[in-house]
């Protein structure tokens, strides 16, 4: 499991940064499942131009690595799979930044996000319905078995909404990834 300094760390300051955001990924596998290793903290961000300005203020170059303000707003750009890392440099805890763009799954989610608490930190994390349909979808990219295991776990774990996790599984073309689960 991932330090919670770190990932409070990251919580306080995207707090600070006020946009809509949501912790994903294994960080949000582990809250709804089982304790797992994972090196990184995933966050779907809905960065509005004047965010990223303030992104420099949240995350100050003399404690973290960011990329130039012109690459993110290239990746803000793009309508979908926009993504981007915040590097903190003395621990080497990693944000991989998604931003949330034109993507349905993300428009659907971001409303119902979760406010959790983290050690001394509040953190906006992902619905778990919106979390499996993610991990069918990196199951079906990459091929790799912690995704089904991370589902597994979540479903033995957290009541969710199975008519939400069909509707999207339909539309994403999941049928035979969330079958194996």
């Amino acid at each position: 499991m991932p330090p919670q300094d770190e990932i409070a760390l990251f919580a306080s300051r995207l707090n600070r940064l006020g946009v809509p955001y949501m912790v994903t990924g294994a960080t949000a596998a582990i809250v709804y499942g089982q304790p797992r290793v994972t090196n990184d903290i995933d966050v779907v961000l809905a960065l509005d131009s004047a965010a990223v300005f303030r992104l420099e203020e949240c995350f100050p170059e003399t404690e973290f690595y960011i990329p130039p303000e012109s690459v993110v707003r290239v990746e803000q750009g793009r309508r979908q799979r926009g993504h981007f890392n915040i590097i903190h440099h003395e621990s080497g805890y990693k944000a991989d930044v998604y931003l949330a763009g034109e993507d349905p799954l993300h428009t659907w989610a971001l409303p119902l996000r979760r406010e959790l608490t983290w050690g001394d930190e509040i953190m906006m994390v992902a619905p778990p319905e919106y979390v499996i349909v993610r991990k069918l979808e990196y199951f079906r990219e990459g091929g790799s078995p912690k995704h089904l295991l991370d589902i597994r776990a979540m479903l033995a774990v957290t009541d969710v909404d199975r008519t939400d996790i069909t509707h999207w599984v339909d539309i994403r073309g999941l049928a035979g990834e969330w079958a194996q689960v």
